[in-house]
């Protein structure tokens, strides 16, 4: 079978890189063409081209790069024209996953949508064009399903979290070695993972960094993201007690003691880890304040979306500064409260629904098109 896929994030490039893994245990013959990252790469097939190109964060940033977005898309209709696959497999991005599966629904090609876009939190309006062009969407997060099915009459399947297949099957190095090769004390690790694009990265590294001299026996380790090169994080690894490591995140959050995170899949990988976090976000202004308007939801974390509740603290816009970033970074080294937090993130770990995302989506998507 002839499978395309598109991811156009970090994130997406692990889910659907695991999701190829499980595809070609059941198709060993399956040809893979897809927009993704270094991950989906590993697994085999042709990459049309890697995310880096196409991510843009914001509705102001969005606005600037219309016209890269524009010809993304009108290259990636004729480049599927051209391969003629058997399945067209859309991971996350909505925005711009949303306007090819429009396309190809109208072609005759079978299009499957792997992590719902957030519809429930903003753009319900959306749910037209998926239940119009989408033939089979597989969600990772308990409560969407009912929403889907209960609020909106379209039928999904509940795949469980493809983070704890990630996670579960990640072979962890020597850990001890990961320490001596990086300097790191035990215990006395603080994770800093600030995003994956440049401008959220420059912005967050700036108030996360400002608190390292308020924790002099501590170190401050920056998990360099895939998508960035070693050079543009120099700046910021000046003082003493401030690292780096490149392409370890996993490894960094199995040595971690806490960690200070960007809003985003990682509040969740930091939870699965059982590492207690601070969330930070803090955008330009404008996309704020636009965002702060349509989006209708109590929590930015999936941690708290999924719990229902706050269970790490989020640190949002202007309440993400020193004062506070120092406050909530004492009270989760503090082992009572800790416990507490590790407690939840269990309970959280039990709702995703444990192991099999991958596989339970390959399975779906090889028996729909294989009948």
């Amino acid at each position: 079978m002839k499978y395309y896929i598109i991811a156009g994030e970090a994130s997406g490039d692990l889910h659907a890189a695991n999701l190829m893994k499980s595809l070609k245990n059941l198709d060993p013959a399956a040809d893979f063409r897809f927009w993704g990252g270094d991950l989906m790469q590993r697994v085999g097939g042709t990459q049309v081209k890697h995310y880096r190109e196409l991510a843009f964060m914001g509705f102001v940033e969005v606005l600037f790069n219309l016209r890269t977005i524009l010809k993304n898309i009108s290259f990636c209709k004729k480049d599927i024209s051209a391969y003629q696959p058997d399945v067209l497999i859309f991971v996350d991005y909505p925005g711009f996953n949303l306007r090819i599966a429009k396309w190809a629904k109208k072609e005759g090609i079978p299009t499957h949508f792997y992590v719902s876009p957030q519809i429930w939190a903003w753009k319900e309006s959306r749910i037209s064009a998926i239940k119009r062009d989408i033939d089979k969407m597989y969600v990772i997060l308990p409560f969407e399903k009912q929403f889907y099915e209960e609020k909106h009459q379209y039928p999904v399947h509940f795949v469980g979290h493809p983070l704890i297949d990630a996670i579960s099957q990640h072979q962890l190095g020597n850990v001890e070695q990961f320490k001596k090769e990086h300097q790191l004390n035990q215990n006395r690790v603080i994770a800093l993972l600030p995003g994956s694009r440049k401008q959220e990265i420059s912005k967050m590294l700036e108030i996360m960094l400002s608190i390292t001299n308020d924790f002099p026996d501590y170190q401050f380790v920056i998990a360099g993201a895939p998508s960035q090169d070693e050079d543009f994080y120099h700046p910021y690894i000046k003082k003493k007690n401030v690292n780096l490591v490149m392409n370890r995140t996993y490894d960094l959050l199995s040595t971690a003691t806490a960690a200070l995170v960007t809003s985003g899949t990682a509040t969740l990988e930091t939870a699965l880890f059982k590492v207690p976090e601070v969330v930070c976000y803090k955008g330009s202004n404008i996309s704020y304040q636009i965002a702060k308007r349509i989006i209708k939801l109590d929590y930015i974390s999936l941690v708290n979306l999924i719990m229902d509740k706050e269970v790490v603290r989020e640190l949002i816009q202007k309440d993400l500064n020193r004062k506070n970033l120092k406050t909530e970074l004492n009270k989760i080294l503090n082992k009572e409260y800790k416990q507490t937090i590790l407690k939840q993130y269990d309970e959280l770990e039990e709702k995703l629904g444990g192991t099999g995302a991958s596989e339970n989506t390959a399975r779906l998507i090889f028996e729909d098109i294989k009948n």
